[in-house]
């Protein structure tokens, strides 16, 4: 399926699933946080639309009073014309100036409710992204997240600010010359609203054809920016390969695609407006061949026919405007489609116990923590944490293709266990596992005796701590890396260092602990940034400590300076060790040899060995290659 057929398959089900009213009313609870504001800005557009409606009929009055035509209102008509004409003209001119002035403060409150509802609805959409499973993100493409983020959010703003405010305020303008119209002389009044029917039929196609052409524009930006993300990310495999030419292209043609469909959405814009002036010129001229027919009958006034005129083209003002918002309009519904996409995406993890409920509370079954504590004080009895079960667990990423089957087995508190096997093994998938990074297919994973998904995710996490292969740095200082937005002293920060034997590095950069970090920190070595990682898990305490590949990046006289670090931090917990290196598991209780998400072998270093299966194998091989 091309790209064009799938976005046209996925806008098809969107706006069935999504009409514009129902997609406005998502807006609204944000709207509602700016009520007083909002309802200030909509008591403005009665004022507005009166000040507007009556410069038209004004205008007549005046051409009335000179001509001294019957028309004329009977307070000027009775007055000397000197007087009348200064009554008008200070009437004309108040109300241009209460509608500029009226308009200006408008227009700032509007841009500042359009403001803050982008804001909020920011926020809300970060913290859903970030509270999504990681299965989301292994399908969505991260420059699309981004896309969805940032321009696709910065136009939602405007939906009120010049989108629904600005339509009321039209609809205001139009009702309120409308009135004026039928009062002075019906038949022209109706003749202009006769020439809005073509309007409407003619902008309802035209708004369907820019909806989807809009719609396939953010689509290709997602891709466009995605394949940008992707480059600069990739930038040392982009050079190294040569692939610049290759990948040149392929932004290219995206690019290409990008721009075409721009190009329909300005068609589409530019024949609103183009549409808008032309009906415009038409009721103009019905205005004068209608008028000068009644004009030449004494059916109608020079006044009268003037302030027609000028309501003809006060009438498609506001028709003009809203071609002008066109534009902004539809990208905020298509903008609100996108980003409802990911506001409707359910969390799959989610806290669901008591909030209070903590690993330390079911060792003495779900009672309350301060009667626990003591009654454990009075039997002097203290339970060992750290224990994780796994009871017939299964997990697959997607559909029935299970990576973990039927694994149930049993760690200790205290103990360590290495996992080995082959790349695709499922060593990987127990962690996340572990971690409540995914929930499991079947079965349960249970640490000190609860099953995990009882346990607020918050404390799961504070309860255990991973050290990856590759230690992910943010852009700050080093002891904000440490620390990760816990609220940690100072002396815990060093004393952490000091535990790790990392002290003596800190203290070599330029400003220590305050030293600024670039983005993933590319302004430390890897070796470096994993170092770091090991502070950031001492300073937690954790009880169960998780290894994963953790000094596959650090030299040999960096691995010897940490191993030590790595003993005293591993005294005491229960411990998960992946690691590809076999040389460096031998002194585990335990050793857990997975084939293709099924548990084939387990036992000591020596144990595996004398039994001759894949360990003893995988042992071989690599004595072999040293």
């Amino acid at each position: 399926m091309s790209i064009y057929q799938s976005v046209k398959k996925s806008y098809k089900k969107n706006r069935w699933r999504h009409n514009d009213w129902r997609l406005f009313l998502r807006l609204l609870p944000y709207a509602r946080k700016n009520g007083g504001l909002l309802a200030l800005a909509l008591f403005l557009i009665v004022l507005i639309a009166v000040a507007v409606a009556v410069q038209p009929l004004l205008i007549g009055q005046i051409i009335s009073l000179i001509r001294k035509e019957p028309s004329t209102y009977e307070f000027f008509r009775n007055r000397p014309l000197w007087q009348g004409l200064n009554i008008l003209q200070g009437l004309l001119l108040g109300m241009i100036l209460i509608r500029l002035i009226l308009t200006g403060f408008q227009g700032y409150l509007l841009q500042k409710i359009g403001q803050q509802i982008t804001a909020a609805i920011r926020q809300d959409l970060f913290n859903h992204v970030t509270s999504l499973a990681v299965r989301f993100f292994d399908r969505t493409p991260v420059g699309k997240i981004i896309t969805r983020l940032t321009s696709d959010v910065e136009v939602l703003g405007d939906v009120f600010s010049t989108g629904a405010i600005g339509i009321i305020s039209n609809l205001f303008t139009m009702l309120a010359i409308a009135g004026l119209m039928f009062s002075i002389q019906w038949q022209l009044a109706c003749l202009l609203l006769l020439m809005l029917l073509p309007i409407t039929v003619i902008v309802n196609y035209l708004q369907q054809q820019y909806r989807q052409a809009n719609y396939k524009v953010r689509e290709e930006l997602s891709v466009l920016n995605s394949q940008l993300q992707e480059n600069i990310v990739g930038i040392n495999v982009v050079q190294l390969f040569q692939r610049e030419k290759f990948n040149a292209e392929m932004f290219r043609n995206t690019n290409k695609r990008y721009t075409q469909q721009s190009d329909k959405t300005i068609f589409y814009d530019s024949a609103v407006s183009a549409t808008l002036e032309w009906i415009a010129l038409i009721a103009i001229a019905g205005v004068l061949w209608i008028g000068g027919w009644l004009l030449l009958g004494k059916n109608l006034t020079f006044g009268t026919l003037s302030a027609f005129i000028l309501y003809a083209q006060r009438l498609f003002d506001p028709l003009r405007e809203f071609a002008e918002q066109f534009t902004v309009i539809q990208s905020g519904f298509t903008a609100i489609e996108r980003v409802t996409d990911i506001l409707d995406e359910p969390i799959e993890i989610r806290d669901r116990g008591n909030p209070r409920f903590s690993i330390f509370d079911a060792q003495f079954g779900y009672i309350d923590e301060i009667e626990a504590n003591l009654e454990a004080q009075e039997l002097n009895t203290t339970p060992e944490l750290g224990e994780i079960r796994f009871e017939h667990v299964w997990f697959a990423y997607k559909d029935d293709d299970y990576v973990i089957k039927d694994l149930d087995f049993t760690i200790h508190p205290g103990e360590k266990v290495a996992l080995v096997g082959p790349t695709g093994a499922g060593k990987s998938s127990i962690i996340r596992l572990l971690c409540r990074l995914y929930e499991p297919t079947q079965g349960r994973i249970l640490v000190d005796g609860v099953d995990i998904r009882e346990l607020p995710q918050a404390e799961l996490r504070r309860y255990m701590a991973v050290i990856l292969q590759e230690g992910f740095l943010f852009a700050g200082d080093v002891k904000g890396n440490i620390t990760l937005g816990d609220r940690y002293s100072f002396e815990e920060i060093q004393d952490a260092a000091q535990k790790t034997n990392i002290a003596s590095f800190i203290e070599q950069l330029p400003l220590g602990y305050d030293t600024q970090l670039r983005q993933r920190g590319t302004n430390l070595s890897s070796g470096q940034k994993q170092l770091l990682a090991f502070a950031r898990a001492a300073i937690r305490n954790p009880q169960i400590l998780i290894l994963d590949e953790a000094t596959a990046s650090l030299d040999v006289g960096t691995e010897a300076l940490i191993q030590s670090a790595l003993n005293e931090l591993l005294a005491q917990r229960t411990a998960i060790i992946i690691a590809h290196r076999l040389s460096t598991i031998r002194n585990v209780d335990r050793i857990f040899v997975l084939k293709r998400g099924e548990l084939i072998e387990q036992g000591s270093h020596e144990e595996l060995l004398q039994q001759g299966g894949m360990y003893a194998t995988l042992h071989n091989l690599q004595m072999l290659g040293t």
